[in-house]
């Protein structure tokens, strides 16, 4: 269901590790892309060959000419301060960039015109423990930290602009998504960090009894749902996941198939405030816009830790 008409996207970090393989799949598809990105925790090199790159901060930087001078038509808002625990230790400076950000982003839109937005938005964060099996997009929203109060907070000022300024809105929530392009430093994901200890002969070190379960969503499937995005008429919510949870210690097992050199994990004591589950229904994204079957989590841990030993390439 991609739209065969060629687009003037901007992608909002997109020298980040989803929003790069965002960018480069837009590219491929034929459309124009303008990469805006501070480089806070993004990189030069992750920027696609084709785009224009502009650096710049959506917090400080009036970006109505840029988009208006790019005739921008779609924006995919990937930038965004990601660190969950960075935002409990500092909610005012998660609230600046995820929320302020993105109010001065979407007035840019409204001045210049543009009125498609796809945002990346979270899941778990956004849900908080499940009540039951797995968390739909009319699962309650209760989130326990301010990385997932902004995120739902933007998805509250999306609808403002929709019904106010006629925005068209796709709001995709990400479950724990990981691949080939991540790190383990400023993007942290646990397939990342463990990846990068593991192949040194390190210890993967665990928090607490290494129960809490995640849904992990290959960072492919987060490009197809965005792709797909391009063509949704309607606005709405989407989740971005599997549906399957995973533990922490069944994640270190799985990844010691293809690294069998690591050193024994460690447990270290639990991380406060830590979910204990996050499972994501993604049965509407893949009815609504005919997205393929997910990822199995051991074929996109094959690939991701390939590229961790510098086989394979990191776009797809």
């Amino acid at each position: 269901m991609t739209d065969d008409r060629k687009l003037n996207i901007a992608v909002t970090g997109g020298a980040g590790f989803i929003g790069s393989h965002v960018a480069a799949a837009y590219l491929r598809d034929g459309h124009r892309v303008v990469v805006i990105d501070n480089l806070a925790t993004g990189s030069r090199d992750r920027v696609p060959e084709g785009a224009r790159f502009v650096e710049a901060d959506i917090t400080a930087t009036d970006l109505a000419s840029l988009l208006r001078e790019e005739k921008i038509s779609v924006v995919n808002h990937h930038a965004a301060q990601i660190d969950l625990r960075a935002s409990v230790k500092d909610p005012v400076g998660d609230a600046l960039i995820n929320v302020i950000g993105s109010i001065r982003l979407f007035e840019a839109c409204r001045e210049a015109g543009a009125r498609k937005m796809i945002f990346s938005s979270t899941g778990g964060a956004i849900y908080g423990e499940p009540e039951g099996e797995k968390a739909d997009e009319t699962h309650p929203t209760n989130p326990v930290s301010p990385y997932g109060v902004a995120k739902l907070s933007v998805e509250k000022y999306l609808h403002f602009y929709r019904v106010e300024h006629g925005f068209q809105t796709v709001v995709l929530r990400y479950a724990n998504v990981y691949g080939p392009g991540q790190n383990g430093r400023g993007e942290a994901g646990v397939v990342a960090i463990f990846a990068g200890r593991m192949l040194k002969g390190e210890a993967p070190r665990i928090h607490g009894d290494g129960g809490q379960t995640r849904d992990y969503v290959f960072v492919r499937d987060c490009v197809e749902a965005n792709r797909q995005a391009l063509s949704a008429t309607v606005s709405g919510i989407w989740n971005v996941g599997t549906g399957v949870e995973t533990s922490v210690n069944r994640m270190e097992q799985l990844m010691r198939l293809s690294i069998p050199e690591a050193a024994p994990a460690v447990h270290d004591a639990a991380a406060p405030g830590e979910q204990r589950r996050s499972v994501l229904d993604g049965g509407k994204l893949r009815r609504d816009f005919g997205v393929p079957e997910y990822t199995p989590l051991e074929e996109g841990l094959k690939t991701t830790i390939e590229w961790f030993r510098g086989t394979v390439a990191p776009n797809f």
